[in-house]
């Protein structure tokens, strides 16, 4: 069974980090666009950032541009995003998703295939 399992969040201070991690299970991520999308309490759901499966390009919401960085490990079937200098705005369920896309770069606007169960993140002193 596909399965898409995020772990890495929890309550930071602001300016702190959290790395998250996507772990995939029952398929291998190779040739799918990964992207990570978050949902704060009333908030409809936003593409944070997304990386291609077919050469690895990425794209970042200008709201995290500088500060999160996302990254694959083919090996590990994982995708990761690394979130630096957070901000109590950067508070939100995090979801990571998947969508086969051999030949095309990714984008956040797509309709996935698989989500994760969602983590939550919450930047507060």
């Amino acid at each position: 069974q596909a399965q898409l399992v995020e772990s890495g969040g929890g309550l930071v201070q602001p300016g702190g980090s959290l790395r998250l991690s996507c772990a995939a299970s029952g398929f291998t991520l190779d040739y799918y666009a990964i992207g990570w999308f978050r949902q704060a309490p009333g908030k409809q759901r936003e593409g944070v950032s997304c990386i291609s499966g077919n050469n690895g390009s990425t794209i970042y919401a200008d709201s995290v541009k500088g500060r999160f960085a996302i990254s694959r490990d083919h090996a590990k079937n994982a995708v990761y995003l690394q979130m630096n200098s957070l901000k109590p705005e950067d508070t939100a369920v995090y979801y990571c998703a998947a969508r086969f896309l051999p030949f095309q770069s990714c984008s956040t606007r797509r309709t996935y295939e698989y989500w994760g169960q969602g983590t939550q993140v919450t930047v507060s002193s």
